[in-house]
């Protein structure tokens, strides 16, 4: 039995909106003597995370016809950079902690 393919993009919309609706959840920190830095790197999570749901929600659109073409690329593209500086930017903090487990106390 074949689902047409309307009916799969709205159940892998909606499941997609449950799956959403549960993974903020593991990443509250809660805000007792924050630091400047967990305050920058909590930001830019939160930026990375928007600029994310926005290149989701352009791609979203342009299934159901309702973006352009070339504004769906631009939000693909953007979320992609982001992906990418996020993902050096936490090599980067997994290096520096292992250099730091490294000093001789």
């Amino acid at each position: 039995m074949a689902i047409a393919p309307p009916q799969s993009i709205a159940n892998a919309a909606s499941a997609y909106a449950k799956t959403k609706e549960g993974v903020g959840s593991g990443l509250e920190v809660p805000d007792t003597q924050a630091s400047p830095f967990a305050n920058l790197v909590k930001g830019a999570v939160e930026q990375a995370v928007d600029i994310q749901r926005q290149s989701e929600n352009a791609s979203v659109a342009a299934v159901a016809d309702k973006a352009d073409l070339s504004q769906v690329v631009t939000a693909v593209a953007e979320a992609e950079t982001t992906l990418q500086a996020v993902t050096v930017i936490r090599d980067k903090i997994i290096d520096a902690y292992k250099e730091i487990l490294r000093m001789p106390v």
